[in-house]
């Protein structure tokens, strides 16, 4: 049975959340962006019968209400927080992908004893972003190259001023396409993220990677890591254009971390390698 709630985090703004499955495991999920929305249908339905999957979006973004803010990972942590009372759950596991995984991992940090479990997807670990992401903007135009009339597109659309909402779409399309190391079927996979498309919402983007951005790095963001008590799985597509070399500062510092790499699958592995996936996140469930 799935059930669409409306979660009121303390200063007013309104929530979209939706809770489906029949697993006796709590799981919220946090999805990726920032600034875009819940996409993780698939996903629920392929943990479905391992837990009662909890999905939402975020503060201003997608099927949540109007919000200006602020974009700050406190605020964040907060109405994640605001989700987990909103449902009733003393504790729950969490998986966070992309940016949802450092959202993720910052509630755990602050709230450990909240979390049974943390599966951290596809993030970029804790040390700064010089470490990966000038290799992170090499890769993704390789891949983009790899079909040359999508990345002269690509690059055509990057430079419209004023992109209505229509080339809005179709140059998220482009972009997410690198996400996936099949080029036969990258759009396909990437059409299916934008689909329905509920738009980006940019000033959230660009202020919550900022804040995401200073608290990486930090001696005391490694510290509190290390003193983690909550066991942590790293989930990784071996493909993924971010450097997956970014999260061995995560790992390291862990003291109870499990690490499932797959060796076919770029930043979104539950698509192209679901049945590993699962299998890997039904084991970390039950560590939790």
């Amino acid at each position: 049975m799935t059930k669409t709630e409306t979660v009121i985090t303390e200063d007013g703004v309104r929530l979209w959340a939706q809770r489906s499955g029949r697993g006796a495991t709590p799981l919220v999920l946090c999805h990726g962006g920032p600034g875009l929305w819940d996409m993780f249908g698939d996903l629920a339905g392929l943990l479905g019968d391992l837990a009662t999957v909890i999905r939402w979006d975020q503060r201003g973004c997608g099927r949540s209400g109007p919000s200006d803010g602020p974009w700050t990972v406190e605020r964040s942590v907060a109405d994640l927080d605001a989700v987990r009372r909103h449902f009733g759950l003393d504790r729950t596991a969490l998986l966070g992908h992309s940016w949802g995984a450092q959202l993720a991992l910052h509630y755990t940090l602050t709230h450990p004893d909240r979390v049974g479990t943390l599966v951290y997807v596809s993030g970029t670990g804790i040390g700064p972003d010089a470490d990966w992401h000038g290799a992170y903007m090499r890769n993704q135009r390789a891949r983009l190259a790899e079909r040359p009339e999508r990345l002269a597109r690509w690059r055509e659309l990057t430079d419209t001023p004023g992109r209505d909402e229509a080339q809005e779409r179709e140059w998220a399309v482009l972009h997410w396409s690198a996400d996936f190391p099949d080029t036969d079927r990258a759009t396909e996979h990437a059409e299916r993220m934008a689909d329905p498309w509920l738009g980006i919402n940019s000033a959230c983007n660009k202020r919550l990677n900022a804040a995401a951005r200073s608290a990486c790095g930090t001696p005391g963001l490694y510290t509190a890591c290390a003193a983690l008590e909550v066991p942590v799985l790293i989930v990784d597509g071996a493909e993924d254009i971010r450097p997956r070399s970014a999260v061995d500062s995560l790992e390291q510092a862990l003291p109870h971390v499990t690490r499932a790499t797959f060796p076919e699958a770029g930043h979104l592995p539950w698509v192209e390698d679901p049945g590993a996936f699962r299998e890997a996140v039904a084991a970390g469930l039950r560590a939790g």
